[in-house]
């Protein structure tokens, strides 16, 4: 029983932060049509900047609390520059053009932020620990937690719920959707369907980095760190379903139990588990466990 709940705590909180960045991935190509292999450098870029942020609050001798303001801070301010720059900039002049075209377009976008990155901040490992123990440790069962792992699974529900909400419930959010229908007839009815991709490219961009400022306490930032996050944001929306954000959620949960499950009883798998449930899906169910018609494209 003791084995259970570890390997179900372990995987929600590793699931947690991989469902914040695979819950943009899903977003933009649900809106944009777009598999954006960039979307890794955006978590990474939100990384490196919450450590400068974090850093620079306590430079000024801020209480560690506001460390939590200065990583929101970082992720939105990586959104609202690299967003609209690079949507309006590159991406929209590709718009219409062949699949494999906008990958090619996207992975090259990739390597050249993967140097910006390193032009920026360098190639020194960054370290950020004063969120990190902000909300002490958690008694589950005869288990200790630190609290910011387990908060980090409260802010990807958050995270879920706003998106969800503010598709389904909201008034521009049903404009979004209009637009993932059916992007023509949205334009003959009066749409502006370029601020409806600007800023669903902006909300994806801040979801990945939202993502990447809050493992930052977690994790060491160094160069290299894009790679894994996008092959583990693309197992997720694949085993969900490209488009759902239903999928991203199941997909989420999924990778990070496999993953807790094969750390704590076969170790010598964690490298490929992933990857076998992945491939495991597939073959069943190609389009992914919820697939984007019967999700309604987002």
């Amino acid at each position: 029983m003791e084995l259970l709940l570890t390997v179900l705590v372990d995987g929600l909180i590793y699931a947690a932060w991989l469902f914040i960045v695979a819950l943009g991935l899903t977003l933009v190509f649900g809106v944009l049509k777009i598999l954006n292999i960039a979307h890794g450098s955006f978590y990474a870029i939100g990384a490196y900047a919450a450590a400068s942020t974090v850093g620079w609050f306590a430079s000024l001798g801020l209480a560690p609390e506001w460390s939590l303001f200065a990583m929101l801070l970082a992720a939105a301010g990586v959104a609202a520059l690299l967003g609209p720059l690079l949507e309006r900039g590159l991406l929209r002049l590709f718009y219409g053009r062949d699949e494999v075209l906008l990958v090619l377009v996207t992975y090259a976008l990739f390597l050249m932020l993967e140097d910006l990155v390193k032009l920026v901040w360098g190639v020194d490992p960054y370290y950020v620990s004063e969120p990190y123990m902000l909300f002490g440790n958690i008694e589950a069962g005869p288990l200790f937690y630190v609290g910011y792992d387990i908060a980090l699974i409260g802010l990807a529900v958050l995270c879920g719920l706003a998106v969800w909400f503010g598709l389904n419930r909201t008034t521009i959010g049903k404009i979004v959707l209009a637009v993932i229908h059916n992007p023509e007839m949205s334009a003959s009815m009066g749409v502006n369907i370029n601020r409806a991709y600007v800023g669903a490219f902006v909300c994806g961009v801040f979801l990945a980095a939202l993502g990447g400022a809050f493992t930052s306490p977690q994790i060491s930032v160094q160069p290299g760190l894009s790679v894994g996050v996008i092959i583990l944001s693309f197992a997720v929306v694949i085993i969900g379903g490209l488009g759902s954000i239903e999928g991203a959620a199941v997909g989420a949960l999924i990778v990070g139990i496999a993953r807790a499950g094969a750390v704590h009883l076969v170790p010598d798998a964690e490298l490929f588990i992933i990857y076998l449930v992945m491939a495991a899906v597939l073959v069943f169910r190609p389009e992914g466990l919820f697939a984007r018609a019967q999700a309604r494209k987002i």
